[in-house]
């Protein structure tokens, strides 16, 4: 059972950027968990949270499906279930967008791509993923952005439009007036998302 958080400003930035604010990255749990243990597992990621200083979590949940070249699905849409039961407040979709999907159904995200055009830290990854689905190998003095252009033409990578990811907010407090006393830089929207994309 794994959860990663990323300290960002809090939506509306209304708490100090990277001090009373992260992000939930990754929510992830192995089969063997037991059936209570999300909600057990985050509330006490939350009371951690909460000793250290932080009053919100933002967390997202893609429900688009992701399927690679072959039809096979690498990677089921989810509504963000766990975050409606643990008592987040939904907060709409975050824009809309194109994303570029490789042929292996993962989607090499904007950060990751500026990433390589930079060649800030973390590039290494990106750059052997797409090598691993049949890139050329970047030789020294070319220039990052045009290999990047010319490795997506070469994997076979394929534009796709996205509705968006569904944004949720956990505010943080040791009882409900504490939690309900953070104001949200956006309304929140209701009801939950109930069904994936499908598409």
């Amino acid at each position: 059972m794994r959860c990663e958080l990323r300290q960002r400003p809090q939506l509306g930035a209304q708490k100090e950027p990277y001090v009373e604010s992260v992000e939930c990255s990754r929510f992830v749990l192995t089969d063997e968990c037991p059936a209570n243990a999300e909600s057990w597992f985050l509330a006490r990621c939350f009371d951690e949270l909460l000793v250290l200083g932080v009053r919100g979590v933002v967390s997202f949940a893609d429900p688009v499906p992701r399927r690679d070249v072959s039809g096979a699905l690498v990677a089921v849409g989810h509504v963000g279930t766990i975050y409606q039961a643990t008592n987040a407040v939904y907060m709409g979709r975050a824009t809309p967008r194109t994303v570029k999907l490789l042929p292996n159904g993962v989607v090499l995200n904007g950060r990751m791509a500026q990433k390589v055009r930079r060649q800030e830290q973390g590039h290494e990854y990106a750059e052997r993923l797409l090598i691993e689905l049949g890139a050329p190998v970047l030789r020294a003095g070319t220039d990052p952005k045009v290999w990047l252009r010319e490795a997506l033409v070469a994997v076979g990578a394929r534009n796709q439009r996205h509705r968006g990811v569904h944004r949720y907010v956990f505010r943080l407090g040791r009882n409900r007036r504490d939690r309900e006393s953070i104001r949200l830089g956006l309304p929140a929207i209701a009801p939950f998302p109930k069904t994936p994309d499908a598409r």
